[in-house]
């Protein structure tokens, strides 16, 4: 189906129907708020599921290999996304990818809500980032392809689509949250199955008269002989990795340790290597080529960005935990809320930043330039929790609105980079690694928490101050290197705004 032009997808998807927006955006908005309430339904209560002792329902491991696991988790989830892009830009397409990627997801969590041990932990983990994989940058590469490529609602349509995404992700910790912690983990978990399982209905029953052709072509498909080939060498390479599992698991060589550091390596390993083949494939033009060089100190800030924001599900969901004053408005607080609260605040300011980005227009900050404000805004955020430890000590429990605060200073960064920066991924992306390309998006997120993997066993009550400190402070001077050289970058991105 590659024949579909870019302006014939555009004009089979009906344009106006969702707050003046495609309606295809209806299907893709409601399709990733029941796809993120499963999944942050079932991060809000996965570390302290972890760490729990087996007495609360817990797997009683150790809490600095639960961050750490944690962290890598969330590493392979957006890692995984290369395969996702890459089967859908050779294989399957976007809109197959999204519904296979669904599938697996809700097994994952399936697996979750039965009672077992740590064996079924990680085959639920796999299948989980598996299907996320798959749906996660397709389902936002989607969003790209029912706009015309100047259509200036697409930035505002990528903010109401991260609205869509925030509302999922405030609803799943309050319920899945308060059931799992006061009640039973596993029973936490079946509901983040259900969120999922809704997710796939409404996607089956209304692509078809809202997305149109969006997602049905496969931009850049196999031959017959290359699948032939790809079967094969997938085959050797499945077997070749059980052997090499197997041996160094005998051997004492894979170890929780060294896995979480190969996948830390591998979260900046795998995108650099994507950049240079997509920069030296014949099928990129000199003008994608240019916009390849744009896109690479986007994708640093962006790392910068989710080192501190993915964080909220490590140290600061600990933080809530064990340093945060439950009890302080005279009622007990679920430390599992807070994790409600990223979301709540993008979902009162994404149709605050929607409409400036819309009233600004062609006056609006470059695109540079919102992410230099975004990776600002998540350094003050660090600064902002160090100053209860500053103010009061370590060992007093704090105000639950100093997290609020951090949290909400950390929101105003996301909203200037992430929409903007997955609006940024569809206009640079060279035509045949679209889906690709949207996937390298997510790798920012990869290899930041590939990264925090390492930078959450350096925290403790000793620490505080000078890890939230030194982080906050690199990040706000990365932006204002970014926001120095914005111009420069423009320059390289070749007319894209």
């Amino acid at each position: 189906m590659s024949q579909f032009s870019k302006e014939q997808i555009v004009e089979s998807v009906p344009q106006k129907g969702f707050f003046g927006h495609p309606k295809g955006l209806f299907t893709l908005f409601f399709t990733e708020f029941w796809e993120r309430f499963s999944y942050y339904g079932m991060r809000a209560i996965l570390l302290f599921y972890m760490y729990y002792e087996l007495s609360k329902g817990g797997l009683g491991l150790s809490e600095p290999l639960a961050l750490s696991i944690m962290s890598i988790y969330g590493s392979l989830v957006y890692m995984s996304g290369i395969i996702g892009g890459w089967l859908a830009d050779r294989l399957l397409g976007t809109s197959k990818s999204v519904f296979y990627g669904g599938v697996l997801i809700m097994a994952g969590h399936i697996v979750l809500a039965m009672p077992g041990n740590i064996t079924m932990f990680f085959i639920s983990m796999v299948l989980i980032v598996l299907g996320t994989g798959l749906l996660k940058p397709n389902v936002s590469s989607m969003v790209g392809d029912i706009y015309a490529d100047d259509d200036l609602r697409r930035d505002s349509g990528f903010s109401i689509f991260y609205m869509g995404i925030n509302m999922g992700s405030f609803i799943a910790p309050l319920i899945v949250g308060e059931i799992g912690l006061k009640y039973n983990f596993h029973l936490g978990f079946s509901i983040a199955a259900v969120g999922m399982f809704f997710g796939l209905l409404l996607f089956l029953f209304t692509k078809k008269k809202n997305l149109g052709l969006a997602g049905l072509q496969v931009p850049n498909p196999m031959s017959g002989e290359e699948k032939q080939r790809f079967v094969k060498l997938f085959m050797i390479a499945l077997v070749f990795l059980a052997i090499i599992i197997f041996a160094t698991v005998k051997l004492g060589w894979l170890t929780f340790n060294s896995f979480i550091g190969l996948v830390s390596i591998l979260g900046f390993v795998i995108p650099t290597i994507y950049f240079i083949a997509m920069y030296r494939s014949k099928k990129t033009t000199a003008d994608e080529k240019s916009r390849i060089l744009a896109y690479i100190p986007l994708f640093i800030a962006a790392v910068m960005f989710w080192v501190i924001a993915e964080q909220s599900s490590t140290i600061l969901a600990f933080y809530a935990d064990k340093r945060t004053n439950l009890d302080a408005f005279g009622f007990h607080i679920s430390p599992a809320w807070f994790q409600s609260l990223n979301p709540l605040f993008i979902i009162v300011l994404s149709p605050v930043f929607a409409w400036l980005w819309m009233k600004l227009g062609k006056r609006q900050p470059s695109i540079p330039q919102k992410f230099s404000f975004g990776i600002l805004f998540a350094g003050l955020s660090f600064l902002i929790i160090l100053l209860p430890a500053l103010i009061g000590g370590t060992d007093a429990l704090v105000n639950p609105i100093w997290l609020a605060l951090s949290i909400f200073v950390a929101v105003l960064g996301e909203l200037c980079l992430s929409p903007v920066g997955l609006s940024a991924t569809t206009k640079l992306a060279p035509k045949a690694f679209s889906a690709q390309t949207m996937s390298i998006w997510f790798l920012s997120n990869a290899a930041a928490q590939g990264l925090n993997a390492q930078l959450v066993k350096l925290y403790s009550a000793d620490t505080e101050m000078l890890y939230f400190g030194v982080i906050g402070g690199v990040a706000i001077v990365l932006s204002i290197v970014l926001f120095a050289i914005a111009p420069f970058i423009q320059r390289f991105m070749k007319g894209v705004h």
